[in-house]
């Protein structure tokens, strides 16, 4: 299932919500400011991420310009104890499931939510397209 974490004051949220919906994709929605993520859900993230905190932490948020230690050095519970007290800290949106995470908003990236065999239809039915556009293009030259 695909989770999106993500708070309404979030336009990047939005636009990650309509591309789920757009695409048919069902998805779990949370406000993750309103209802702050669990040191589990914080651990799963975590366990996804390939650079750690450096990919999750807004560093260009106000809540932590307030902050004077280097998030890197936290140990794994006072990091959660402080995104819990500032879950304004996280970039927005996490979308993520079993396998995969994004963090923010691409379009371009966002497909890999998409299942394998959706995404092998679609390519089959581009591909066919492709081929008949050029079809075409040759006749009228």
């Amino acid at each position: 299932m695909i989770k999106l974490y993500g708070s309404a004051s979030c336009n990047s949220c939005r636009k990650a919500k309509a591309w789920l919906e757009k695409q048919g994709l069902d998805f779990e929605e949370r406000n993750i400011i309103s209802e702050p993520l669990t040191k589990r859900e914080l651990k799963e993230i975590l366990s996804l991420t390939e650079t750690g905190t450096d990919e999750i932490i807004a560093t260009r948020s106000k809540v932590y310009q307030k902050f004077s230690f280097d998030f890197n050095e936290l140990s794994f519970n006072e990091l959660v104890a402080v995104i819990e007290e500032n879950p304004s800290l996280l970039k927005r949106p996490i979308i993520m499931n079993e396998t995969k995470l994004q963090i923010g908003y691409s379009e371009e990236d966002i497909h890999q939510f998409v299942p394998r065999k959706v995404r092998r239809v679609y390519s089959k039915k581009m591909t066919e397209t492709l081929f008949y556009l050029e079809l075409e293009k040759q006749k009228v030259v």
